[in-house]
């Protein structure tokens, strides 16, 4: 699908990832376009699924949850019905926040958030370590995050 965005398109883009809650008529402000036309290039933009969605950014800390981790996960076969087992089970666990399917080492990488060191070994030996599709696991817990983007690096100029 060829797409074609023009400046005030990229622009839209990037402001909507910045802050969802502007209105029409801010965001129209913003790019130096009246409201209609600005309300007709959003409508386009989620019309081509470019914006899939709004969301709310929370405060992790504030709302309890303490912990966040990476697990890389490697597979005891590369059968598909191993594959579709795991994909099917780690979407049933709401703690696991991302899933990819990565090269190298491992076949996976889940990133985690859990309230307390007690409910990460929960996750690990009452959840991940009873699925037979796993092989092995490696965890690492995240002690900062000093850059948190949710920016696309798209060429905004």
């Amino acid at each position: 699908m060829q797409l074609n965005l023009d400046k005030l398109d990229l622009k839209i883009l990037k402001i909507l990832q910045e802050n969802a809650k502007i209105t029409n008529l801010q965001l129209s402000e913003e790019i130096g376009l009246s409201p209609a036309p600005t309300l007709e290039r959003v409508k386009k933009l989620e019309k081509q699924k470019l914006i899939k969605g709004y969301y709310t950014q929370l405060d992790n800390e504030a709302l309890g949850i303490g912990i966040t981790a990476i697990i890389q996960i490697t597979l005891t076969r590369q059968v598909e019905n191993a594959i579709v087992t795991f994909k099917k089970e780690i979407n049933k666990i709401p703690e696991i926040m991302e899933c990819y399917q990565v090269t190298g080492n491992a076949d996976y990488v889940l990133i985690v958030m859990l309230k307390d060191i007690r409910a990460f070994e929960e996750l690990i030996s009452q959840r991940l370590s009873k699925m037979e599709e796993i092989g092995q696991m490696q965890t690492m817990v995240v002690l900062s995050k000093p850059k948190d983007s949710k920016i696309l690096p798209l060429d905004y100029q």
